[in-house]
């Protein structure tokens, strides 16, 4: 599903990502690990278009996303959910309304909208809270609602930077055991993430990146460091 080949990244002449060869394959749980500054989070944007590399290729389902043109970004974006520590729902909006504005800049009709806003939110556990505004739910239902956003286009890949980041043991583990539901339907998702105990209680494929390059992959792995 994607490919990087020796990709290299630089900001002021230093590499961020350091010659990384990387295979995921559709339907693969990824934990993402490393110290804050390891190239995690950048490692991401390259995947999504928000930055450009500096060497080498990165390929989804074979399309080099480098020669991707600014004006068609968009739709490769619209095959991929991102979900951000900093979690960035709309605060003015129900849980509903922040769904169904992501349909709606996708161009999704009113219909699809009040068909399908309601079976994602239910998906994520959170139909009943579906006219609350963002003040009025926890941080997990936050997160939850910004996984559901993320979900509204159904991708088929779903990125994760530090989802549980601001959250309590009790809420990251609600979250985790979402990301594991999304991706036992089919979707691919990478998460990337310092929480060790995460990381153990998943036991799928462990990348690690250290100083922008990666030092360990296991199949079946733990958080080492």
């Amino acid at each position: 599903m994607i490919k990087f080949q020796s990709v290299v990244k630089e900001y002021n002449g230093q590499k961020a990502l350091d010659g990384i060869s990387l295979q995921i394959h559709h339907g693969e749980f990824i934990s993402l690990v490393g110290l804050s500054g390891a190239g995690k989070s950048t490692l991401l944007k390259l995947i999504i278009g928000e930055e450009k590399i500096d060497g080498g290729k990165i390929l989804i389902d074979d399309v080099d996303i480098s020669h991707v043109r600014k004006a068609d970004l968009p739709y490769l974006r619209r095959k991929i959910g991102m979900v951000f520590q900093d979690i960035k729902l709309l605060p003015k909006r129900t849980a509903f309304e922040n769904v169904a504005f992501a349909m709606e800049v996708c161009g999704h009709t009113l219909e699809k909208i009040k068909k399908e806003v309601p079976q994602i939110l239910e998906l994520v556990g959170l139909a009943h809270k579906a006219d609350s505004f963002p003040h009025e739910i926890s941080g997990g239902e936050q997160q939850r609602v910004a996984i559901a956003r993320s979900l509204s286009h159904r991708p088929v890949l779903l990125l994760a930077d530090e989802p549980t980041g601001n959250l309590d043991e009790v809420n990251a583990m609600e979250v985790l055991d979402l990301l594991l539901k999304i991706n036992e339907l089919g979707t691919t998702v990478i998460l990337a993430t310092h929480a060790s105990d995460l990381v153990n209680k998943i036991k799928k494929r462990v990348i690690t990146i250290e100083e922008g390059k990666i030092t360990m992959e296991q199949e079946k792995g733990k958080y080492k460091l």
